[in-house]
């Protein structure tokens, strides 16, 4: 699962700039957030194509990927501050507690296991550190039939259409500080949490 995600990424890294202009509105909630914060050692897990590299402010920051050709052109974005690393975001090489800040956008109903990755989000974050989350959360309105309706081909390509917020367990580990509705039908949500 992990090399056939790599090689779809891989393959299709030369269209996320136009991904990204349509998740522009989200981007931004989370970018002004993540920027907010007082300075301090950042790692993002899918850090993807880098879009947010050069927007985020006064962080250290460390962007994973599990595509080298995604992390190639992340390195057009990256200033002096970043360091790029390819790495599964299931099974991170750091030590416990060395991050004040994890940023996981749009990943979590990509990877294989998402509460192994909030597992190894909450390894490495340091006590009081927070954790920023931005995806699709299958909503209760009208959008859970198309959700349902796309899931027996959302496979093909890499990822879960019908995602929902409250059974991912993970999340219980960490302590909500904010949660924000956004896109039509609050379609997607950002979350705020914190490692008590």
């Amino acid at each position: 699962m992990h090399h056939s995600t790599a090689t779809f990424y891989n393959r299709l890294a030369f269209l996320y700039p136009i991904i990204n202009y349509f998740l522009n509105k989200q981007r931004k909630v989370l970018i002004s957030e993540v920027n907010n914060a007082p300075p301090g050692r950042l790692l993002e897990i899918g850090v993807g194509n880098g879009s947010h590299l050069p927007l985020y402010a006064a962080h250290q920051i460390i962007g994973v990927d599990i595509s080298q050709a995604m992390l190639n052109h992340a390195k057009r974005s990256a200033n002096n501050n970043t360091e790029l690393l390819l790495m599964n975001g299931e099974d991170l090489i750091f030590p416990e507690a060395c991050f004040d800040y994890v940023v996981i956008t749009h990943t979590l109903a990509v990877v294989k296991d998402p509460e192994l990755l909030l597992e190894q989000a909450y390894r490495v974050l340091r006590p009081g550190g927070k954790l920023f989350i931005l995806n699709h959360f299958t909503p209760a309105n009208w959008l859970k039939y198309l959700d349902r309706a796309f899931q027996p081909f959302s496979s093909f390509f890499h990822f879960r259409s019908a995602f929902y917020l409250d059974k991912i367990k993970g999340l219980q580990r960490f302590s909500l500080h904010k949660q924000t509705e956004l896109g039509m039908g609050s379609y997607y949500k950002f979350l705020i949490l914190c490692k008590p």
